[in-house]
């Protein structure tokens, strides 16, 4: 399988927020607290053993090897073909509502049937996803979103938005398997992935960049331990969504019944 992976150069990155403001307009995502595709923190400045350090954290979902909230995901799976645009190769396999894709290793979101639980959010150990409760529906609570790599981009010829925003030039993408592409290049280099003994999922964003400014970098953004899914939440979605279906009927059964009685009233 074909892997998209994100290299951040932190020797380039000036923390201007760039790329999460272009990130929120290409997508439309609501200007709300905790609501963000991708992010930039600001470390430091702190002591390291390498010395003084001041960098920055941009962080954006990891599209993982291993993603802890594909198996956490408590939607119904259902049958689906995946297809490679390229070599017309297709896959089979059955996925809930968020899945790891077999051709480009990106990891994604279908809305439509997404529970709105908030269990894959609570399974991320990087906090790469939310909760829009304003997109809720019939069938769900609101829908999870999180970075996509900007995939219908990428599929027109384009970079993520973030990349082609950068003013520094600070993002590389690419394929992490092609050894021609710069992301290959970066990683020979020794670009760092945010691993710790308890977390080893597979992070597909790696961070170049000073020793000093890595091991600030890895001291206060590594996840030490790999969260569990709200049992109560993943609880909850499954009791759901047979309310939720019938609520939806009884909707439309109420607002026949209403309008026949109505028609009574009328007619009397």
């Amino acid at each position: 399988m074909k892997q998209y992976a994100m290299v951040i150069d932190l020797d380039r990155c000036v923390g201007c927020h760039a790329c999460s403001i272009a990130c929120r307009a290409e997508w439309q995502i609501p200007v709300k607290e905790g609501f963000r595709r991708n992010w930039v923190r600001r470390l430091g400045p702190a002591k390291t053993s390498k010395g003084l350090s001041y960098t920055f954290y941009p962080g954006l979902c990891n599209h993982c090897d291993r993603p802890a909230c594909v198996d956490a995901c408590p939607a119904d799976p259902v049958t689906t073909t995946f297809k490679d645009a390229k070599t017309g190769k297709t896959v089979t396999m059955e996925v809930a509502a968020t899945w790891k894709d077999p051709f480009n290793g990106t990891v994604q979101i279908d809305k439509p049937r997404c529970l709105g639980c908030g269990a894959c959010a609570d399974a991320c150990p990087y906090g790469a996803r939310y909760v829009n409760p304003d997109l809720a529906d019939d069938d769900s609570e609101g829908k999870a979103d999180k970075c996509t790599f900007c995939m219908p981009r990428v599929g027109e010829g384009l970079q993520p938005a973030c990349v082609q925003t950068c003013i520094a030039d600070a993002r590389i993408f690419g394929l992490r398997d092609d050894p021609k592409s710069e992301v290959a290049a970066y990683l020979k280099k020794g670009a760092k992935r945010l691993e710790s003994k308890n977390v080893q999922i597979g992070p597909n964003v790696y961070y170049s960049g000073s020793k000093k400014d890595l091991e600030l970098l890895d001291k206060l953004e590594t996840p030490q331990e790999m969260p569990e899914a709200n049992a109560r939440r993943t609880m909850l979605a499954q009791m759901m969504k047979p309310a939720l279906g019938k609520m939806a009927q009884l909707g439309v059964a109420g607002i026949a019944a209403t309008a026949l009685v109505q028609a009574k009233k009328q007619k009397e």
